[in-house]
């Protein structure tokens, strides 16, 4: 069911989390919900197969319990529990997703070592788009961070984030960086007509970006920035205090070097806020 938001869930705070952010938006958007819960590690030792199916009875047990309290709220809520690597699993259902949702137990930076690599190969190969959920309370934060460069992958981002930016009644911070040429040894400064060309292509890139959707949206606040930098860095650093990322999985348009895969790679091992990586 293409229409089903599907979700890694799991018995921790992060999965909870990932739980109950699909669940709000299946609210929202009438999505029927599928609860995914993966048991990895099986490797066909002797006496392996009793304990398995065991661990995968009360994984489903526990996803029942969490379906519970979603279909009492009137949701529709399928449950699924399998022995599998919870990457290709979860990876072979975004075939039938709108969205595949995740959480993090990695709490943003300043808190230990970057974690997600699961995320980030999850984000890489999945057929649609992914919503990585961390470990964090969005209680303070608001509006919605999505990265535009010109390309068809950051159109489709644009708009899902002006989607999401609707549907929590947030205003979207749409943000453009460009990252001027290295600096030869011998020159100590940009020339002012580059920086400021730069400036105006940027603005430009940015400005035919938004001009649909202000017709499609036109009650959402918009707030349009262009920035000078490195794009994970800045995107992380706005979003601070956002409650959610959306970048594209790729792409070069014509601010280069802006959505490419390292970018959004970069953006969730530094993992902010709630993070959608859109194809």
């Amino acid at each position: 069911m293409a229409n089903q938001i599907v979700v890694g869930a799991a018995d921790s705070d992060a999965g909870r989390r990932a739980v109950q952010w699909a669940a709000d938006r299946a609210e929202a958007h009438r999505q029927p919900l599928l609860l995914i819960g993966v048991v990895g590690g099986a490797t066909g030792a002797v006496g392996e197969s009793e304990f398995l199916n065991a661990t995968i009875d009360a994984t489903a047990a526990t996803l029942e319990e969490l379906a519970a309290p979603l279909r009492e709220r009137g949701l529709t809520v399928e449950v699924r529990a399998q022995a599998g690597n919870p990457v290709n699993v979860l990876i072979d259902a975004s075939k039938d997703a709108a969205v595949l949702v995740i959480g993090s137990d990695y709490l943003g930076p300043g808190h230990g070592p970057a974690r997600g690599s699961h995320g980030v190969r999850i984000a890489a190969a999945a057929h649609s788009p992914v919503i990585v959920v961390p470990d964090t309370d969005a209680g303070n934060r608001s509006g919605v961070v999505v990265g535009v460069d010109g390309s068809e992958v950051s159109e489709a981002a644009t708009r899902f984030a002006a989607q999401e930016a609707d549907r929590l009644g947030e205003r979207l911070i749409a943000v453009t960086v460009w990252t001027p040429v290295p600096l030869p040894r011998h020159i100590s400064a940009y020339p002012l007509e580059y920086v400021e060309s730069m400036e105006a292509v940027s603005a430009e890139t940015l400005g035919v970006a938004l001009g649909g959707l202000r017709q499609d949206f036109p009650d959402l606040q918009i707030e349009e920035r262009v920035e000078r930098g490195y794009p994970s860095e800045i995107i992380n650093e706005i979003a601070g205090t956002a409650r959610m990322i959306v970048v594209g999985s790729h792409g070069r348009g014509a601010v280069a070097r802006f959505l490419l895969g390292s970018i959004s790679h970069e953006v969730l091992a530094r993992l902010a806020t709630v993070t959608a990586v859109v194809r």
